[in-house]
């Protein structure tokens, strides 16, 4: 694990990327950029009022050296915001009602991600996945040729490393969907130095079963290679024969993914969540993330149970994500 965090350091040298936490009053987003200002890795900016945040730091024997604070209440740009955002919303708000949604941190904050006041959002230590994803969506919004965004996990076990998708948000993803997931999951894996397989999960491994589920995976496959025809990518597999050489020559002898599959495409949220859950219970992975992909600019989501490490870890994954 520590490997991991070590490359995207590396990665992250002399950037500056900044990366902003709406929930600046919370003690673990505190401690963690509080952390990460120290050490230079990035610069935290935290949503709050910044007499109340060098107390409670104090409180917790950290402080804010080097980290920005930032109060809607008193934003010098606030208005410039305001008719950004409306401007953003194409009618779906009025002054006035940007004015008052603005002073929810979460919005104020992915506002200052558009505006290019930061590179990034880190929120979810006190607000549920919709109150993170939400604002995301509505201003960033999704890369062009990706209509959904989607969220993964880098599952790692000493020098293994594999990315598992869509693990958090789309519960039933069409052809279309699995396709742009598969895309995305590449991505994701480059930014964790791994060289994308793609394999693309079902019951079934290249027609051994026929349904609607395995028509739907087989059309992704298409979609997929037609949308990224450089990409390693092949499907429909069922796990062993993505995962296990000897079961891919018996399965799949004609395909270039031969048991040696590093990312995989689960048909479900479903399976998908089963599935890295089951990893790193029994396999005894660590599960980093989940981290969203497929957004103009990089917003992740915490767990409200997440200790001040695993907001440390995000925002260093957040911030590589922008670069």
């Amino acid at each position: 694990m520590s490997n991991l965090f070590d490359t995207l350091q590396d990665q992250l040298a002399g950037s500056a990327k900044k990366i902003v936490f709406p929930e600046g009053s919370d003690d673990r987003i505190l401690e963690a950029a509080s952390k990460l200002a120290a050490e230079g890795i990035i610069t935290p900016v935290l949503v709050g009022k910044r007499e109340e945040l060098e107390q409670q730091a104090a409180d917790l024997n950290s402080t804010l050296n080097n980290v920005e604070v930032v109060n809607p209440e008193d934003y010098a740009d606030f208005d410039a915001m305001v008719d950004s955002f409306v401007e953003r919303r194409k009618g779906k708000a009025t002054v006035e009602q940007a004015r008052e949604m603005l002073k929810d941190e979460n919005y104020f904050g992915t506002m200052l991600v558009y505006m290019g006041k930061a590179d990034g959002l880190v929120s979810g230590a006190a607000h549920s996945t919709a109150d993170t994803v939400r604002p995301a969506l509505q201003i960033i919004k999704t890369k062009p040729g990706i209509k959904k965004t989607s969220g993964v996990f880098v599952m790692v076990r000493e020098e293994e490393k594999y990315v598992f998708a869509d693990c958090a948000i789309n519960i039933a993803p069409n052809s279309q969907d699995l396709a742009e997931i598969a895309i995305a999951s590449a991505e994701t894996a480059e930014l964790f130095d791994i060289d994308p397989r793609v394999a693309m999960l079902s019951f079934s491994t290249k027609g051994s079963a026929k349904s609607e589920e395995t028509d739907k995976v087989s059309e992704a496959v298409k979609i997929a290679k037609d949308l990224a025809p450089n990409l390693v990518l092949d499907g429909e597999f069922q796990f062993d024969a993505a995962f296990v050489p000897s079961v891919a020559q018996k399965k799949a002898p004609d395909s270039e993914i031969q048991g040696d599959a590093n990312v995989f495409v689960f048909p479900s949220l479903e399976a998908g969540n089963i599935g890295y859950k089951i990893a790193q219970r029994l396999g005894n992975y660590d599960a980093v993330g989940p981290i969203l992909q497929g957004l103009n600019a990089p917003v992740n989501d915490l767990s409200r149970g997440c200790n001040a490490d695993d907001v440390y870890k995000l925002a260093i994954i957040t911030a590589a994500q922008a670069l």
